[in-house]
């Protein structure tokens, strides 16, 4: 069987700690204006996290991607 080997690129965000931290609307957005920024890119994955703390949920996403256009 031939070995295939690629790299994949990823970046996490989450809300700032605090108040709103729990707020998926707003991290939404945040992760949304990033995938904006990188340009045409082609996203592979999004993962979504929730961790309970005392206050709100501490919320992160993992957005993974190739510096390749995306397919039309």
């Amino acid at each position: 069987m031939e070995r295939m080997d690629w790299t994949i690129n990823h970046f996490s965000q989450s809300n700032p700690a605090g108040e709103g931290q729990g707020d998926v609307a707003a991290l939404l957005r945040r992760v949304a204006q990033t995938i904006d920024d990188l340009g045409d890119v082609s996203i592979e994955d999004v993962t979504f996290a929730s961790n309970v703390t005392n206050g709100e949920d501490d919320l992160a996403m993992t957005v993974y991607y190739h510096l390749e256009p995306r397919r039309r």
